[in-house]
């Protein structure tokens, strides 16, 4: 996947990866207030447990925590809903997928793209214990044929 250089990232949700088979990604943009924006400037955000719902036809971002901006004089629930901003076309989408049973909206990385707030939003379906142990074995024996290969290469 080849990152423009535009992209900035700002946090990622690794434990997404870890807990979902990631099926098809979106991007989103995010409705946000002045401070919030200067906040995510200075990295100040998490996505650990996040997820997103649709309701009425909109798309929420829920448990999205970010701080306070410091030197703001507003006082503003640093986890609140958040509306993502999406075109019909996708929400329907999006809908229509999200009947299956099983299925999840997950964030998951956020970024600015040409100065916007941006989020990747995926649709992922559960791993089970033993996927995650087969994921885990693959992911080891892939970072020890690279380990082995460039052990080899310096001989």
């Amino acid at each position: 996947m080849n990152k423009k250089k535009t992209d900035n990232n700002i946090v990622s949700n690794k434990q997404a990866y870890r807990d979902y088979f990631i099926d098809k990604k979106y991007e989103a943009g995010i409705e946000l207030l002045g401070n919030e924006v200067k906040s995510l400037r200075l990295g100040k955000a998490n996505l650990k447990g996040s997820f997103a719902k649709l309701e009425n036809g909109e798309v929420l971002l829920y448990n999205m925590h970010i701080d306070p901006y410091k030197f703001s004089r507003d006082d503003v629930d640093p986890i609140r809903p958040r509306k993502l901003l999406l075109h019909k076309i996708e929400i329907k989408q999006l809908f229509i997928q999200m009947e299956q049973k099983g299925l999840a909206l997950l964030p998951l990385r956020l970024y600015f793209r040409r100065g916007y707030a941006k989020v990747e939003l995926a649709i992922g379906r559960g791993k089970r214990m033993y996927d995650k142990r087969a994921s885990l074995k693959e992911k080891q024996a892939k970072r020890e044929v690279e380990k082995a290969l460039k052990h080899k290469g310096n001989i």
